[in-house]
């Protein structure tokens, strides 16, 4: 089986690391494909900003800190850059953040598809999405 390149959105990344429930199971299995190398995950640098600041609560500096770096690890960073900002500000999503991630996905190459559990912030995607869980179940169907 070929390895699919998937960029994670911040919500699938926050659920495996805070393990929100019901979720945190399909973000952990996905994670888990990652780390073992059977799916190349990539998260954009946003992401990393925005999960520091979601998981410093009740967490010193360099306790978060190890947690995105193991998250690190596993994952392949996608830059944010001029580009994706100026083609998020003239799109068509209503979500800004979303935006900024799909066109940070796009402009990676070869991201397959977006796993994300907010599917229609994604409504104005051209590449796939599917939430973690539908993901793991098509992966587990072939």
């Amino acid at each position: 089986m070929a390895k699919d390149k998937l960029f994670l959105d911040t919500d699938v990344a926050l659920d495996h690391l805070a393990d929100r429930q019901p979720y945190a199971e399909h973000a952990h299995r996905l994670l888990g494909l990652a780390e073992v190398q059977e799916v190349e995950a990539c998260l954009s640098s946003l992401s990393f900003s925005h999960l520091y600041y979601l998981r410093r609560n009740g967490r010193t500096h360099a306790e978060t800190l190890a947690l995105l770096a193991k998250l690190k690890r596993i994952t392949k960073t996608v830059a944010v850059g001029e580009k994706e900002i100026q083609a998020a500000l003239g799109s068509g999503f209503g979500d800004f953040e979303d935006a900024i991630q799909y066109f940070s996905a796009q402009s990676e190459g070869g991201v397959q598809i977006i796993i994300t559990r907010n599917k229609t912030d994604y409504a104005a995607s051209r590449l796939p999405v599917m939430s973690p869980e539908e993901y793991l179940a098509q992966r587990q169907a072939v």
